[in-house]
Parts: C-alpha cells; structure tokens; sequence
C-alpha cells in the first residue's frame, strides 16, 4: 500500500473496545481448524481470528452477505457462538460480548499460532505484555489465550488441536494479511519478534507504505506502520480478507448496515484496497488482486 493510504487506514480505525445468526446446525463442539487434521506446524501465522460483539446476528449477516461466508450457531452454555466458514473451512467466530457493555463497537481479535501457548503466554507478558483472557481448552479448535501488547493492541494465541493451515494462497474469502498500526513501530516489532520469534526489516516492497515486516523464515506474517497522532485513532491489529471483485463486495456494504470507511483504492503488489466497518463496528481491510494476481511473497 501507498504510505498515505495506509495512514489512511489507520486514522479511520476506532479501536475501542476488547471484549443473522440465521444459522443452519447447532453443535456443542467448535469445529477444528483442519479436517482431517495434519501435522503442518507454522508458529507465527495468523489461523484463527474471532469478533467479540454485542449484536451477533447484525455481524453475522453483515459478513455472511459481503463475504459470502456461511454461519453456524454453536450453544455454548447457553451464549451463542458463531462460527463463519469460506468454501467448508472454518475461518473465523463471532463471541458475544458481555451484557454489562452494551453499545460498545466489536473487535476483531486476529490468533496467531504457537507450539505451546503457555510457553508463549508467559513470554508475552514477561515482555511487556498483559494477559486479557488466560489459556483455556476448546474440544476439537485447541487452547485459546488472549494478550495485549506494550502499546495495548490485542491479539490472541492458538495452540491448534489439529494442525496449522497449510501455506497456499488465499482464496476469495480468506483472511489475505494482518498490519499493525501503533505509535512505536520498531518497538512494537522488536515486541513480536521476542514473543514469537520473527524477524523484522523495512518493508521494500515497491509502492509500499508498511514501515516493517514481521517474517518466519522467508514468509511475511504481518506488517507493523506508524499510527497518526489523533484522537480517533487507536493501537490495534487490522485483519484484511481478500475478495475477487472489490467493487461489488463494497457495493454490498450500505444495505447490510455497513459503512465504507476507507475508499477504494490501489496499492501494492498489483491490489485494490479499502476498509468496511460493519454495524456493530467492527473492521476489516478488504482487497482484490487485479487479474487475480497475488504474489507469493506479498
């Protein structure tokens, strides 16, 4: 992305808030992130990513409709939890968020996957990090813990029960990338890179405003840029899922109660990008591969 474009970006998230479903089964089991489960392992990658809300069935039908992700609604001891899934894999949850903070904009919460999350809780927080949500088991996803950052941008970790997602391109509906917006960015980098290992250097990709790349081995997980000085604008991590045509997935937006935050526009690697902002406030990049280019490395 251009640099102005991704200030952009980042002045038009409002990270506030930490924690239909015309749903076609229920369960009692959160589905696994492999069936059949492998043993690919890829500590570092983002697999998982979860929306704490408050109107499940606002999100649910907003994302269904712009995505055309499918929603299934699990009864968890009596609290709904959604699960959205993108040609039959499960890709991301919706958790419905307390009674106590009604009116509160949702937020995504992006897992990154870790060989032991207790291990790397302790790391987190050893570091500079503060503990939002300890570990805890799910039957079939695997242990779940929830941290926040020295700058207090949240992220969660997954230690999958049944291997990591393979490294292939994203399709049409899949998460695509995951960029970090904060005031100190080779402090925020240096952060990850002692929880999870990474390595972190310019960014210098033609045409890209990212400041650092977080990478393992030769493969970039994330990208960290320079949060603007503003009010509106906080520290947080922003999930983008990539579509195959831009225009007609934003032009789905308006009528499901969503808002285009952030124009379209081009941007690296031969992309169109925006953000879209659902309506209980979540938000998420979205970008289409001009000719269906997307680059290995991107």
């Amino acid at each position: 992305m251009h640099k102005t474009s991704l200030l952009r970006v980042a002045a038009a998230l409002s990270f506030t808030a930490l924690m239909g479903v015309g749903s076609q089964a229920r369960a009692d089991k959160f589905p696994a992130l492999n069936d059949p489960a492998s043993t690919e392992s890829h500590p570092g990658k983002f697999v998982w990513a979860e929306l704490f809300a408050s109107d499940t069935a606002a999100a649910s039908k907003f994302y269904t409709g712009v995505f055309g992700w499918t929603a299934t609604s699990l009864d968890q001891h009596g609290v709904a939890y959604v699960v959205f899934s993108n040609g039959g894999r499960a890709v991301a949850g919706i958790r419905q968020r307390s009674e106590k903070t009604p009116g509160r904009a949702s937020r995504w919460i992006n897992y990154i996957a870790v060989k032991d999350v207790d291990a790397t809780l302790a790391a987190a927080t050893k570091s500079g990090g503060e503990m939002r949500a300890p570990a805890r088991k799910f039957p079939n996803l695997g242990s779940m813990a929830i941290v926040t950052d020295p700058e207090g941008s949240p992220f969660g970790l997954i230690q999958s029960s049944s291997g990591d997602l393979t490294d292939n391109e994203p399709a049409p509906g899949d998460w695509n990338w995951f960029h970090l917006f904060v005031k100190t960015p080779k402090a925020a980098a240096d952060y990850y890179s002692q929880v999870f290992g990474y390595t972190n250097a310019p960014d210098s990709r033609q045409g890209s405003g990212t400041e650092l790349l977080l990478a393992m081995g030769d493969t970039n997980r994330g990208g960290v840029s320079t949060l603007p000085a503003g009010d509106d604008a906080k520290p947080g991590w922003l999930g983008v899922i990539r579509v195959a045509n831009l225009d007609q997935a934003l032009a789905r937006v308006p009528a499901l109660g969503g808002l285009v935050a952030v124009p379209p526009h081009e941007a690296v690697l031969g992309s169109r990008f925006a953000v879209v902002t659902d309506p209980t406030g979540g938000s998420v990049g979205v970008i289409e591969y001009v000719n269906n280019l997307n680059p290995a490395n991107r």
